[in-house]
């Protein structure tokens, strides 16, 4: 299958997904809150929760075996959790992730997650462009 095709076909499902998880439960699906409230002790909040994020666990994992990706390179796990911890705070700071805002918010028409989501895109290239042509 072409990376296209496999790039749509996850869009797809991504949609689907935070569709159904809206029409069932009235739930949006934000990564981030949804880890988060993983932990709750509010009956029946943990169990669908938890559901969830094994299902984006065994889903990647289905697809890496089935698609077989091509190999990555490693970075040193200093820098991995001091780019997690990046992500982490950025999330806290812009009150949501990427897919609570980008899936979720602008589907809803959030102005919120539209200001979010642009924020996020930029530094995203932002951070290309100086990672591929400053650094070199």
């Amino acid at each position: 299958m072409h990376s296209y095709w496999q790039a749509a076909a996850g869009g797809v499902l991504i949609g689907l997904a935070s569709w159904l998880l809206l029409a069932s439960l009235g739930r949006i699906a934000g990564i981030s809150g949804i880890a988060a409230g993983a932990f709750s002790r509010i009956p029946g909040e943990a169990a669908w929760r938890w559901a969830f994020l094994a299902g984006l666990v065994g889903a990647g994992a289905a697809a890496a075996a089935w698609l077989h990706p091509p190999a990555t390179v490693l970075r040193p796990w200093p820098l991995l959790l001091a780019a997690g911890a990046l992500v982490g705070f950025g999330t806290v700071l812009g009150s949501g992730c990427t897919s609570g805002h980008g899936v979720c918010g602008l589907g809803r028409r959030s102005m919120r997650s539209l200001v979010a989501t642009l924020v996020f895109m930029g530094a995203g290239a932002a951070t290309v462009l100086i990672a591929r042509y400053v650094q070199g």
